[in-house]
């Protein structure tokens, strides 16, 4: 049995007519007279009673119009729930990040848009440091991840696309001997103890492309940190000066101050983590609107 039968016998049943039934579902009379034998021999018994003018339906025939237009419906909202759900409009995307994307403003932008197109669709956060996310994407327990590039290392099965990109901005105490200048030299940083975040250690390829334009910087003089929050902590009691991204510079931690940076081409990037071939919906539609619009 299939849903065209129960189409055919439902369009049947109320136009009690094979031929006015035939036209409303543009099929030839015969193929649909088949049809119906068909199911009714499948079930076992008639499910009309025909006479040359009118086909009536049987007492089996009325019990099962009931469940046939049930199913139809059924059928349907399946049908339609199925579509929502892979046009991203319900179910649900589970969402790693790491804290620097929030300071930046990028994934609250990105989920205030997704929440006003698909207000329907569930949204779960967690924050996570790049490599647990890739790790937590891979097993099936985070569909998207939003990381920041530093010495991000990518497993092959993963995509990473790149959705912002912005100049560093010097972060230090407001009693730190460059806070008053309007600007620092890049330079004049090679005395200085510096604060990035880096989930890569010492094989981080920003703090290599750092140490190349100060001539070398010992690595002592690198303080790694695993988050961002971290970094600006350090910073704001006087511990080192970090280089963090510009669009944090709006944030107003107390005793800190931020001034931007000269002479430094290198910028820091936000990549957007997905499995390569992604199958929920609601999954696909963030990372649309994520690459859609850059940071």
């Amino acid at each position: 049995m299939e849903l065209r039968h129960l189409r055919y016998f439902v369009a049947v049943a109320e136009e009690r007519h094979f031929g006015r039934a035939a036209e409303r579902l543009h099929v030839v009379q015969p193929t649909l007279s088949m049809q119906v034998r068909a199911l009714e021999k499948e079930l076992g018994g008639p499910l009309f009673v025909r006479t040359s003018r009118r086909v009536e339906l049987t007492e089996a025939g009325t019990a099962f119009l009931v469940e046939a237009r049930r199913a139809l419906v059924q059928a349907e909202w399946a049908k339609t729930t199925a579509q929502r759900s892979l046009r991203g409009e319900i179910g649900s995307v589970r969402v790693g990040f790491a804290g620097v994307v929030v300071l930046i403003g990028k994934l609250g932008r990105d989920l205030e848009v997704f929440h006003g197109r698909y207000p329907q669709a569930r949204i779960e956060l967690r924050e996570l440091v790049p490599r647990a996310q890739g790790e937590a994407i891979l097993s099936g327990e985070l569909d998207v991840g939003y990381s920041p590039g530093f010495g991000a290392v990518v497993h092959p099965d993963l995509r990473a696309d790149r959705i912002g990109t912005s100049p560093l901005v010097v972060a230090m105490s407001d009693r730190h001997r460059l806070a008053d200048r309007s600007t620092v030299p890049f330079r004049d940083l090679g005395a200085e103890l510096l604060l990035v975040y880096s989930e890569g250690g010492e094989d981080d390829s920003t703090v290599d492309d750092l140490k190349a334009q100060l001539g070398g910087h010992p690595p002592d003089c690198f303080r790694h940190l695993s988050s961002t929050l971290s970094v600006l902590a350090m910073a704001s009691a006087g511990l080192g000066v970090a280089l963090v991204p510009a669009q944090t510079a709006h944030i107003a931690i107390p005793g800190l101050t931020f001034r931007p940076l000269e002479e430094s081409g290198i910028v820091a990037e936000l990549l957007v983590l997905s499995r390569r071939e992604e199958t929920s919906g609601a999954a696909r539609a963030l990372l649309e609107i994520a690459r859609s619009a850059t940071a």
